[in-house]
């Protein structure tokens, strides 16, 4: 797969708290893939406090560039510090734990290459997976379903982590979410700018509470409410 002369940069936005497990591989998965065009990563240590930090010290290169917070702010907060740097032409977000695989980032970007999009998010019930715990496949159909029917689409997986962006779609758009709420809130603003999302399948290895899962029924609440919020506020 070839990309258009236009993109030059796939930009990598990874928040990262508490993932000591799991950093070195993530990042390993991430300098595997073979893009046909140039990476950049910027990692946001949320103020982890497993050693997180001294891993991040060790991967950091020409690639990858760490950044850090003071106190823990959560994924939203993470997401705006490291977009002021992020200088790719397309970003993504990715998790710093193994749920999504970087191999399908050239799903995500195929549509793009193609003309087809400019927003497209991987959705993880249209792919293979191994099967979420029953009330969070709750808990996302019906955040979904809720998107759908406030914005006028069909996602089906508005909750996904795996949303990429031309970088102009980003312009002038501010986040405000400090927490998980940064899922609903991009999706709402730029449903609202007019932009219509395309949605790939993606493989999905999700973790239980025990394996370190973070987000619970409180954050689908927020989400929720997220939703609503943007819906009726003037400005997109």
């Amino acid at each position: 797969m070839s990309a258009p002369e236009r993109y030059r940069k796939l930009s990598v936005i990874v928040p990262v708290f508490n993932e000591r497990q799991t950093v070195v591989e993530i990042v390993r998965r991430m300098r595997a893939v073979e893009l046909p065009l140039e990476l950049e990563v910027l990692m946001v240590d949320d103020a982890s406090s497993d050693g997180t930090g001294s891993a991040l010290s060790y991967l950091e290169d020409s690639t990858v560039r760490v950044l850090r917070h003071a106190e823990n702010r959560g994924k939203g907060a993470a997401i705006r510090t490291a977009l002021p740097y992020a200088t790719g032409d397309l970003i993504i977000i990715q998790d710093a734990d193994l749920e999504y695989d970087p191999e399908d980032w050239l799903l995500l970007l195929a549509p793009v290459f193609k003309g087809r999009a400019q927003v497209v998010y991987g959705s993880r019930f249209t792919g293979e997976r191994r099967n979420m715990m029953y009330w969070h496949w709750v808990g996302n159909r019906f955040l979904s379903w809720v998107t759908n029917v406030l914005y006028n689409t069909t996602l089906s997986d508005m909750e996904t982590c795996y949303k990429l962006f031309e970088r102009e779609v980003l312009q002038g758009l501010t986040i405000e979410s400090d927490r998980f709420e940064f899922e609903p809130e991009i999706t709402a603003k730029v449903l609202r700018r007019g932009y219509r999302i395309y949605e790939v399948p993606i493989s999905y290895t999700g973790r239980d509470r025990d394996e370190g899962k973070k987000i619970t029924w409180r954050d689908g609440w927020g989400a929720l409410k997220t939703l609503v919020r943007f819906r009726i506020t003037r400005k997109p």
